[in-house]
């Protein structure tokens, strides 16, 4: 059933009633599609075309005859359930009405109409939360946010809202014994857009009874949201989301609200970030480790980088690398790793009571998520399985069984392979590093042999970019169709098992490449003569004398900036304008030209691209985070990059709900789901991989040992040469040593490399020296320290800081007495009326002012 396409258009508006009290309808006829045999595959819910009635040919195709009446039975099927479909919705009380005379070939609309009773009785079986009759005022007393409140007046947005912040109706869960109770002046608006689209989508999706998916496109406008939402020249405004989740459902809202609120969090992030990256520029000429290294007094002829091409060269030509280290390789990088963590949990505590706050405004206080109904795949596989056993049933045990374990398998081996692919990609891009840096040194171009570590870095950098945007797509295909094969029950179920997979897949392709710079690089080489060589020739790479902190830096640069250019921003508008235009170049231009001037909205509508769910949004905004979080010690502009972003982000976003996408169904949610776990451990991942990122990534650790243990005044002088090794170049294997062995003008005997070895002449000659124990004991030291002391402070600041505002907290609790007082004094006035036969319900109007010194 998954080449039926069906348009259902949702008018959710009351009709006038007759004079019997119910909504005047007049009698609908079905009318078979117009449609072509090309087109029958595709045909639509449709009403208004007649199918073309053609002469027989003279000579008829006896293949195509029996093709032509293959396909008219496949057609009557399909009227056939739709048909079936319809009666069921009018068994459920819903009225509708078939738009006749569209102007798009082969494609139909049909309205559905949601009565008043339909809707009230489904409002009661839902257990909405209505308006009541009793508003209360929430005063506040305190200056500071007064004060705010004055201050951040000009970012508001001009929504025209209504009612006010101060401002709140009684809310209780709907009841149609007790209508008198709740505000029933204007019946039209009582149920907004939003509540009847879940009321009626909730009523089709029962009675769909396995057909496809449909597309509720409802007629509302957007020029609000467009003016004051979607546009980049209001990007410093806060967003409107109560209007957000007014047009598009609290799950949207909800998105859009955490998004906001982890930009908002990204500027003193950001602020921090760039005061530690000055301090590393305004430090960087009293460095005394760089100072040394551009010190051609020293004179430190180094081992060559690789075998044969490679020279030897003077330590005082990586001057550059050493000074640009020392920008994210300084004493601030500790303490912004450390700030950085305290500030992700309080980014999450930050959440929770913005999201305890929306939970109040929206009503959600009391929500639970109601049981899911059975996907549809989930049911036709149980009616297979209930065939096969009343065929065989000692048969489908055992199938049953094995069914269950080779899924499990299954997912198991793919998501292990694709992780195997994803480090094969990662040794192809080293063995790329490897190979072109020799060709580039044996180059006899003056202009390839000039730049070379800043070429090799550069490219391969952008080589991985290249693969993890590659591979995301083939990932996330991926991951759901793995969870396809499980056949999850529910669609809560298929959602979270769709995103735990992609999440998986997609972290280990972002920060393979990442993970291995940081941790693996340059450690396992060997040493001078004693190399270690992969596929027979190839020796693995090593990092510069200032460490690999700063290619680090540089793939983690690229990588941001590319996903969020080119991945995110890029594709997230470009993709669905480019569907939007091969949708409308299916028409003829004069044909187009007409229809847009008499097509109606909803026929417009079609041309927009279908909503695919948060999932894309919420994927790339925690990739993000992990970019900021996880080793941000190593790139303190990290979270300017994210602020810059995600401020074009929360427009761009914008603008394709509004103009790009259909409108999505209205779906409620009190939270954003498995994603606030996700962050939740990448925030508790974070303080270990810095740990270690501090540790053995960058030199802190060595230059504290040295300072404190073996400096004969407690400075770092000499640091440099203390990190350096001795190696007796008659010792390189054989044709591993260089061509050019003149190349600096002298016979070089004795050479430099950066390790903690003994020298040739001691009695353990290249073998590890105390230095190198010691260091590692404090690196590990450190780790250890780095990671409880950290965690314990983010979960005193957890501990500290209440889940729940103590205002909103106060204010639930008025509004449980405000309820109970209302249902006692509806209790005395039924007891009053029936004293003195008085049938008439006298609701009392009452206005409570709740304030946090008590109440009015």
């Amino acid at each position: 059933y998954k080449t039926i396409q069906m348009h259902i258009i949702s008018f959710f508006f009351l009709a006038p009633e007759s004079s019997a009290g119910k909504r005047e309808t007049k009698g609908r006829k079905t009318v078979k599609p117009q449609s072509t045999h090309k087109q029958s595959s595709k045909s639509c819910l449709c009403c208004g075309f007649k199918r073309e009635q053609k002469n027989p040919p003279t000579h008829e195709d006896p293949e195509l005859a029996a093709q032509e009446q293959r396909l008219d039975y496949h057609e009557d099927d399909q009227r056939l359930r739709r048909e079936e479909f319809e009666e069921n919705l009018r068994e459920m009380g819903l009225e509708m009405e078939k738009e006749e005379g569209t102007k798009l070939p082969g494609v139909g609309f049909l309205k559905i109409h949601a009565p008043w009773d339909v809707l009230c009785r489904e409002a009661e079986f839902m257990k909405l939360k209505m308006p009541t009759i009793k508003v209360y005022c929430l005063e506040s007393y305190q200056k500071v946010n007064l004060f705010i409140q004055k201050v951040t007046a000009p970012l508001q947005p001009n929504v025209g809202e209504n009612q006010t912040e101060n401002e709140k109706p009684l809310s209780y869960p709907f009841s149609r014994e007790k209508q008198h109770l709740f505000d029933l002046s204007d019946r039209n608006s009582f149920f907004d857009s939003k509540t009847r689209s879940s009321i009626v989508t909730m009523l089709y999706e029962w009675k769909l009874n396995r057909c496809s998916r449909m597309y509720v496109i409802l007629v509302l406008s957007l020029q609000i949201l467009y003016e004051q939402w979607a546009s980049y020249s209001i990007f410093y405004k806060y967003q409107p989301i109560g209007l957000v989740r007014k047009y598009f459902g609290e799950k949207v809202g909800l998105y859009f609200a955490w998004l906001g609120v982890y930009t908002q969090m990204l500027i003193p992030a950001a602020i921090v970030g760039v005061i530690v990256f000055l301090y590393g520029c305004a430090t960087v000429d009293d460095n005394i480790p760089s100072m040394e290294v551009c010190d051609e007094r020293n004179n430190i002829t180094m081992c060559p980088m690789c075998d044969r091409a490679c020279s030897y060269w003077k330590l005082v030509t990586a001057c550059g690398t050493a000074r640009a280290s020392h920008l994210f390789d300084n004493a601030a990088t500790v303490f912004f790793a450390i700030f950085m963590a305290l500030w992700a949990t309080m980014f999450m505590e930050h959440w929770k009571r913005r999201q305890m706050r929306l939970n109040y405004i929206w009503d959600l206080t009391s929500f639970e998520d109601a049981e899911s109904h059975p996907r549809a795949e989930y049911e036709f596989h149980v009616m297979k399985k209930s065939l096969k056993k009343e065929q065989s049933p000692k048969v489908v045990s055992v199938a049953k069984l094995f069914d269950y374990k080779y899924i499990f398998l299954l997912c198991s081996f793919v998501c292990s392979m694709q992780i195997f692919v994803t480090l094969a990609i990662v040794f192809g891009v080293v063995l790329y590093r490897v190979s072109i840096m020799t060709a580039l040194h044996m180059s006899s171009t003056p202009t390839f042999r000039t730049n070379i570590r800043a070429t090799v870095k550069t490219t391969a950098a952008i080589i991985n970019l290249i693969i993890i945007i590659i591979m995301d797509e083939v990932y996330g295909a991926i991951a759901r169709w793995l969870t396809i094969m499980e056949v999850p029950k529910t669609d809560k179920s298929f959602e979270e098992r769709l995103i735990f997979k992609t999440f998986i897949l997609k972290f280990a392709n972002a920060f393979t490449p990442i993970v291995y710079l940081a941790f693996f690089r340059g450690r396992i080489i060997g040493r001078p003569g004693k190399y270690l060589y992969v596929m027979g020739s190839y020796r693995m790479e090593e990092c510069a004398h200032a460490g690999c902190l700063m290619e680090l830096c540089i793939q983690l640069c690229i990588t941001m900036l590319g996903k969020q250019l080119i991945q995110n921003n890029l594709f997230e508008i470009g993709v669905p304008k480019l569907k939007k235009m091969l949708r409308q170049r299916k028409i003829d231009k004069k044909h187009q030209e007409e229809l847009n001037k008499t097509l109606h909205r909803h026929e417009k509508d079609h041309f927009l691209g279908p909503f695919v769910g948060l999932n894309p949004e919420y994927m790339e905004m925690i990739i993000q985070f992990g970019m900021v979080t996880l080793f941000v010690a190593s790139f303190p502009l990290a979270p300017l990059f994210a602020l810059l972003n995600n401020v074009i982000e929360i427009r761009l976003d914008a603008k394709k709900f509004v103009t790009e996408l259909r409108r999505p169904i209205a779906v409620r949610a009190k939270d954003i789901g498995i994603w606030y776990t996700l962050l939740r451990g990448i925030s508790k991942v974070a303080v270990i991989v810095n740990a270690f990122v501090i540790s053995f990534t960058s030199d802190f650790i060595p230059r504290l040992v040295y300072q404190h243990m073996y400096s004969a005044d407690g400075t770092l002088h000499g640091f440099v040469n203390h990190t350096l090794s001795y190696f007796n170049v008659s010792h390189f294997q054989p044709g591993t040593e260089p061509m050019k062995p003149m190349h600096l003008g002298y016979k070089v005997e004795v050479c430099r490399y950066k390790d903690y070895r003994d020298p040739p002449w001691s009695a353990t000659p290249y073998e590890f020296s105390r230095e190198f124990w010691a260091i590692l004991a404090a690196r590990l030291a450190f780790v250890i320290v780095f990671q409880n002391v950290v965690m314990l402070m983010s979960d005193f600041v957890d501990w500290l800081i209440p889940d729940i505002p103590k205002d909103i907290s106060i204010q639930i609790h008025k509004e449980r007495n405000l309820v109970v007082e209302l249902f006692m004094k509806e209790e005395r006035g039924k007891k009053y009326r029936n004293t003195i036969g008085d049938p008439s319900p006298q609701p009392s109007y009452q206005y409570h002012a709740v304030s946090f010194l008590g109440t009015k």
